[in-house]
């Protein structure tokens, strides 16, 4: 009895066939596969889960959810796995609990890496500014730096840099 192999034909369905808990991401149909954070990363992330999900828990605004989740911005081309993100509880039909998310978070944080801090700020930003991700944040652990963007229209403004903190306008 021979074996069937399957064959993916696109990379969604590459990305759909990788290990859970792989490190990966689709962005214009390019695979990007990403190392296991350092620990400064972590505990950044740690942190600021801890405080966001109280708030948000507290006054009933919706859900915070932490990496690795997928979030499907698009069924082909685009799949991520933001460090952290926000979707309020209008929309909380959006999130499927046996297979991620399918469609866009209304809050995404991203906390840089050292070896790679282009993605988050330009390849990331611009993917999440095309879904209309309504406000991004990049933290830098290192400089416990804080950098914001609204969407207005169909572009980021910046909100105002911030060290050791997050002014949400959304939150």
């Amino acid at each position: 009895m021979e074996e069937t192999v399957i064959r993916p034909r696109t990379i969604m369905e590459v990305f759909k066939m990788l290990p859970e808990t792989t490190l990966a991401e689709v962005i214009n149909k390019r695979l990007f596969m990403s190392p296991a954070p350092i620990g400064r990363h972590q505990r950044t992330i740690r942190k600021l889960i801890s405080q966001m999900a109280d708030h948000v828990e507290t006054r009933s605004l919706g859900e915070v959810f932490v990496s690795p989740l997928d979030v499907y911005l698009d069924e082909h081309s685009n799949a991520v796995q933001p460090d952290i993100f926000f979707i309020t509880t209008e929309r909380l039909d959006i999130v499927d609990d046996e297979g991620g998310v399918h469609g866009v978070p209304d809050l995404i944080v991203e906390i840089l890496s050292p070896g790679n801090p282009k993605h988050d700020k330009v390849t990331k930003k611009g993917l999440y500014q095309k879904f209309k991700v309504k406000e991004y944040w990049v933290i830098d652990p290192a400089t416990r730096k804080a950098n914001g963007f609204s969407l207005s229209g169909n572009s980021y403004k910046p909100l105002l840099e911030s060290t050791g903190k997050i002014s949400s306008l959304l939150l």
